[in-house]
């Protein structure tokens, strides 16, 4: 039985219904089209499906849809800017090439962004334990590293 459910989803106010037994993740790939949103491993492991929950990152795969209601949910695709311009930690990203087959970025972007959004001035140690729910199969986190910190020090002087 679907129900109802409403929630702000990048920006915008969502109105929905959604199956009791849904997570977010399957809300917001097949009922909302945020394909940005990976499904990995399903089971909380492997932080593709992380998306930002009042700010907080967390696994959509867990994560059941009617807990959304009245919340702020950001997904990858809430993360561009005017024109189509990608988003501070997006272009860092890419200048550090971080990006390799693609697959886990979303949700490790989105994992920066939540760790960037409370601590402006991270240490490496910071990085690694706030990119340690999100597993990388491609990259060996090195870039990944060096593009959380490329995105600080930008995200720092355009404050």
């Amino acid at each position: 039985m679907k129900k109802q459910l409403s929630f702000t989803l990048n920006g915008s106010p969502i109105q929905v219904a959604a199956d009791s037994h849904q997570t977010l993740l399957e809300l917001l790939r097949e009922s909302l089209h945020m394909t940005g949103t990976k499904e990995g491993c399903g089971e909380g492991e492997c932080g593709a499906c992380t998306v930002l929950v009042d700010g907080l990152a967390i696994n959509a795969c867990l994560y059941p849809a009617f807990e959304a209601a009245d919340k702020n949910i950001t997904t990858i695709e809430g993360l561009v800017e005017m024109k189509n311009k990608l988003s501070i930690i997006q272009q860092a990203f890419v200048d550090s090439g971080a990006i390799q087959c693609g697959f886990c970025t979303p949700g490790m972007i989105l994992s920066a962004k939540a760790l960037l959004d409370t601590q402006p001035d991270p240490s490496e140690e910071d990085i690694r334990e706030a990119l340690s729910g999100n597993l990388c199969r491609c990259t060996g986190y090195v870039q990944i590293i060096e593009a959380v910190k490329k995105a600080a020090v930008h995200m720092r002087d355009k404050s």
